[in-house]
C-alpha cells in the first residue's frame, strides 16, 4: 500500500463512519516508532506508521485511521479531541475505534561492544564503549601505561 491508496482509504472511512469528508493529507511516516499514527494539529494532516500495517494487516490499519479521524473531526468541529475528553471517548465507542493500538514487540537491541583496558603497572581495569588511543592516556592510579586486553 502506498500513500495514494492510504489517502483513498482514509477518505472512504471518513465518509462511511463520520459522514464528513476528509479534506487534508494522510501519509505513511517511517520515523514513527512507538505509536500507530498521529494527527497534526497545525496542518490537520494524519501520519500513519507503516510498520503496523506490515505487522498486523489492514484491520489494525483501519483501527488506527479511525482513531486519528476521531481526533481530526473533533478538532475541526471545536470539540474535545484529546484522549481524556468525553467527546473523544464517546466518538471512539460510536465508530468502534480502538483507544490504543496493538504493540509490536521491541526489536533486539544491538549488543554493545566494550573495550577492556588494563594498566601495565598496577593492573587497574578500565571498560570503555569507545576505542581509545592508549598512547594518549595513562592510568588514573599510578600514571602507568595502558594496554588493550
Amino acid at each position: 500500500m502506498d500513500d495514494s491508496q492510504l489517502q483513498h482509504l482514509v477518505e472512504q472511512l471518513s465518509e462511511q463512519y463520520f459522514q464528513i469528508p476528509f479534506k487534508h493529507k494522510v501519509y505513511f511516516n517511517s520515523r514513527l516508532r512507538t505509536t500507530g499514527g498521529r494527527y497534526m494539529l497545525n496542518s490537520h494532516n494524519i501520519e500513519v506508521n507503516k510498520r503496523y500495517y506490515e505487522h498486523f494487516g489492514i484491520d489494525e490499519l483501519k483501527g488506527i485511521i479511525l482513531h486519528e479521524l476521531c481526533h481530526y473531526h473533533l478538532h475541526i468541529q471545536g470539540k474535545g479531541y484529546r484522549h481524556r475528553d468525553q467527546d473523544f471517548r464517546v466518538l471512539l465507542k460510536k465508530v468502534g475505534a480502538p483507544r490504543f493500538c496493538s504493540t509490536i514487540e521491541k526489536e533486539e537491541k544491538k549488543k554493545t561492544t566494550y573495550y577492556n583496558y588494563r594498566c601495565t603497572d598496577c593492573g587497574e581495569l578500565y571498560r570503555r564503549k569507545r576505542k581509545i588511543n592508549v598512547k594518549s592516556y595513562c592510568c588514573s592510579n599510578c600514571r602507568g601505561a595502558i594496554e588493550l586486553v
